[in-house]
């Protein structure tokens, strides 16, 4: 395999990437609109900000990269989309699961009013 296969191979990987991402967000989109309560909706938003902000931050790094004059200021964007990306991969699903236990403990606290009221 030469270094040009190799180059137009990793571009086609983050194109791949990059589209993968808009399809996740497609598909949060349509499951915020579609999903019957808030859990299920938190778990549709969740997905798309992993899915279609990492995949195609990953993308946009291996698109830097696959140019046939590397640069500094590829290899500068190249780092920083990974930098982000694992910074997402670490607080989405954190701020999600605060969020959706937050949700939780006010519903149980709001039950346990109504039904010391005799409601």
């Amino acid at each position: 395999m030469s270094s040009v296969d190799f180059l137009l191979l990793v571009e086609f990987i983050g194109l791949a990437l990059i589209s993968l991402g808009a399809f996740f967000e497609i598909v949060a989109a349509i499951g915020v609109l579609r999903l019957p309560n808030f859990y299920t909706r938190l778990h549709a938003v969740t997905i798309g900000a992993v899915g279609g902000t990492a995949l195609p931050l990953i993308g946009v790094g291996l698109l830097a990269v696959s140019r046939h004059s590397v640069d500094p200021s590829s290899v500068y964007l190249a780092i920083l989309c990974i930098t982000s990306t694992l910074l997402i991969l670490v607080t989405a699903p954190t701020g999600s699961h605060a969020l959706m236990r937050a949700a939780y403990i006010h519903e149980k606290r709001r039950e346990k009013v109504e039904s010391s009221r005799g409601r």
